[in-house]
């Protein structure tokens, strides 16, 4: 008999609604998961059961009274440790703030309470989320689902890894380049990175901009946007944040049916020819392979986004500068070297380096996006290497070819953030070494419904074969690991 845990969220909020699962039997089951496996894995880094239990009580009785249900009515949901939560320890990774607990909630926590989600704690980071590999010199490292030797990826690697085993039915995720797909792409689950301004973010530091994106990661795509239907709802804090538009976000939480044999699909293994691995290069070949015999039209796209890692090293110091300036001297030499390095490019940058950088994004994005003139989507892979080992911060080498700097094995999903268009990152089986593949589904900007009902039609293809199907973790085996996640993991950026 299957879990509580277990059930996507979809299935779950319908069971609760028809009084077949209590918000309780829910939260007690993804408890039970978190007990067994959370020390294998230490995705989640700070628990607040009784808190969560007394709220799944409420949720419960307002079932039982027939009162109004928000979308997430009674769904246990993890929270990104970036963001803050009222009472509730909020580290941001990082030993400068290991004692803070805010008095209010974000933007984003605070509609997933608004909308029924019962928190059930943090979730662990990269010190200050920057990073594509969850450890800090707090909490450790989070481990991969499937092999927790392995990174699960990051930013929002512990929010990742929660979903992909249970801990909880939805996670909350942020993203700059690539913090929210990365990690779905390597735990086997799914993250939206939807249009900028669709979610509303009122902690952002800049105005306008394709960074400092919040958004949601679920088991599903469904799952994945009934998240994203309560975290883009406006609200006061909406006002706050000059980039958020008018949105009714409740379309979210129903997806249109696609024929996936009208679907038009551009592919592309490399985005023009960024760096990726031969291996990595494999595994699309046989996804691309098997989706073309299903939809309508699958080509090749013509897009150059070589020049996007470039753009986003100079756009990302620049975001850096502005987020760090009134804080980085009080930083010891310790704190997360990714923070120290992008800050010191920053001061080292002219002005007229980054004008060229935000003069050739606008120039990317207008060439990428024509693409949509020809295709309902493109696709590319959403990694490109295989889960690596997480005691190096980022691999040194690809295929013999040096990495240049922690941003450089993240091209695949950074030039994406560049040209800004909504993204959805989809399981697919695994790749050549038996941890998770995922690709990136990319659709016209603003188009993020359209995107996401295309993207479930594709995952729905991919479930009945055994190649493409969503992998699961092996609880009972996680069950029995001993893990080095935590203590190891301080050490290696400590």
């Amino acid at each position: 008999m299957i879990e509580p845990c277990d059930l996507s969220a979809t299935e779950a909020r319908a069971m609760i609604r028809s009084k077949e699962l209590s918000p309780v039997e829910l939260l007690e089951s993804c408890l039970c998961r978190t007990d067994h496996t959370n020390s294998a894995l230490n995705a989640v880094i700070t628990r607040v059961d009784e808190m969560a239990m007394d709220d799944a009580r409420r949720k419960e009785q307002e079932v039982i009274d027939g009162a109004p249900l928000g979308p997430l009515h009674g769904l246990p949901v993890a929270i990104k440790d970036l963001q803050p939560t009222s009472g509730i320890l909020t580290t941001y990774g990082s030993e400068y703030f290991a004692d803070h607990i805010p008095v209010a909630d974000s933007g984003i926590v605070r509609r997933v309470r608004t909308n029924g989600g019962v928190i059930t704690g943090k979730t662990n980071i990269p010190e200050m989320s920057i990073g594509a590999n969850t450890v800090n010199r707090l909490f450790g490292a989070t481990g991969n689902p499937f092999d927790p030797t392995k990174t699960c990826g990051g930013s929002s690697g512990g929010s990742a890894v929660a979903v992909a085993v249970g801990m909880a039915a939805l996670a909350t995720g942020s993203d700059h380049g690539g913090s929210l797909r990365i990690p779905a792409c390597y735990s086997g689950v799914v993250g939206h990175r939807s249009s900028p301004g669709l979610v509303p973010h009122e902690l952002r530091t800049i105005t306008q901009t394709n960074y400092s994106l919040q958004g949601p990661i679920g088991r599903t795509v469904a799952d994945t946007a009934l998240l994203l239907a309560a975290v883009a709802q406006r609200d006061n804090s909406s006002r706050l944040d000059p980039m958020c538009f008018p949105l009714d976000s409740s379309i979210y939480c129903n997806l249109a049916g696609v024929d996936i044999g009208n679907l038009r699909v551009g592919v592309s293994t490399d985005l023009g020819g960024v760096l990726v691995s031969k291996s990595i290069r494999e595994s699309f070949k046989e996804r691309v392979s098997f989706l073309s015999k299903h939809v309508a039209v699958l080509s090749e796209v013509d897009v150059d986004l070589t020049d996007a890692p470039a753009v986003d090293w100079q756009l990302r110091a620049d975001v850096f500068a502005t987020q760090y300036h009134r804080e980085i001297d009080n930083y010891d030499g310790g704190i997360n070297p990714n923070i120290r390095n992008t800050y010191e490019t920053a001061l080292s940058t002219d002005v007229l380096a980054i004008a060229k950088a935000r003069r050739r994004q606008m120039e990317l994005f207008q060439e990428f996006n024509t693409q949509f003139e020809n295709f309902d989507l493109i696709i590319c892979p959403g990694v490109s290497v295989p889960p690596f080992k997480w005691t190096s911060l980022y691999p040194e080498e690809i295929d013999g070819r040096a990495v240049e700097n922690y941003m450089a094995w993240l091209a695949l999903s950074s030039a994406l953030t560049v040209v800004g268009n909504p993204v959805t990152a989809l399981p697919c089986g695994f790749d050549l070494n038996g941890t998770p593949f995922g690709i990136q589904c990319v659709g016209p900007m603003f188009g993020d419904h359209a995107l996401l009902s295309n993207a479930a039609a594709i995952e729905q293809l991919f479930s009945v074969e055994e190649l493409t199907a969503r992998p699961i973790p092996d609880v009972a085996w996680l069950k029995n690991q001993i893990s080095e996640c935590a203590t190891t993991g301080k050490e290696v950026v400590g």
